[in-house]
């Protein structure tokens, strides 16, 4: 009972939040954090890109003010679905943030994880209506996927943000349908 007090205290705040960053017919979009908080969920495999990623993701959230994060690893990109979903439905989260890295090899492993991963991440989303922002690499070369993880052009810092605009855009929408079944 007092989970969900606390959860609607919570939504009751995020929708005052909201309706300040409503203007009348127009939505002005920020990458305002505060109030919302975060799971970044990364595979540990290719770790050298990986860390980079969530280093991004990490400052990303921190600079746009973001309540909580919190980070769970896990062996791979293959992996990350599974774990969005259960992330998902622990209902603590505002958004998901998965990041991985798939480096094309030799053999076709590369094909299915990648699609695998994109296919199991967007059905998380779409399945639990929690956004997840994809933040896995699918590079032919280390090179292109260390250019990707890089401190200029960081692809976790742009998984984040989003995140960040995904939890905006679900509030909103949320908000526009309580204020529908009221009238």
């Amino acid at each position: 009972m007092i989970a969900d007090e606390r959860r609607f205290t919570q939504l009751k705040n995020a929708i005052m939040m909201q309706e300040q960053l409503l203007s009348t017919d127009q939505i002005k979009w920020e990458h305002d954090a505060r109030g919302l908080k975060f799971a970044i969920v990364v595979a540990r495999f290719n770790g050298a890109i990986t860390e980079k990623l969530l280093e991004g993701a990490q400052k990303a959230l921190e600079q746009a003010g973001a309540e909580g994060v919190e980070v769970f690893h896990v062996p791979g990109a293959f992996e990350l679905p599974l774990a969005a979903k259960l992330l998902a439905h622990t209902h603590a989260f505002d958004a998901i943030v998965a990041l991985g890295a798939v480096i094309r090899g030799e053999t076709p492993h590369f094909d299915f994880v990648a699609a695998e991963s994109a296919r199991g991440l967007q059905q998380v989303a779409l399945e639990t209506g929690l956004p997840v922002a994809f933040g896995v690499l699918t590079t032919d070369t280390v090179e292109q996927a260390e250019a990707r993880a890089g401190t200029s052009g960081n692809k976790g810092f742009d998984a984040a943000m989003t995140a960040i605009e995904m939890s905006r855009v679900a509030r909103v929408i949320a908000l526009s349908g309580a204020r529908a079944a009221r009238t």
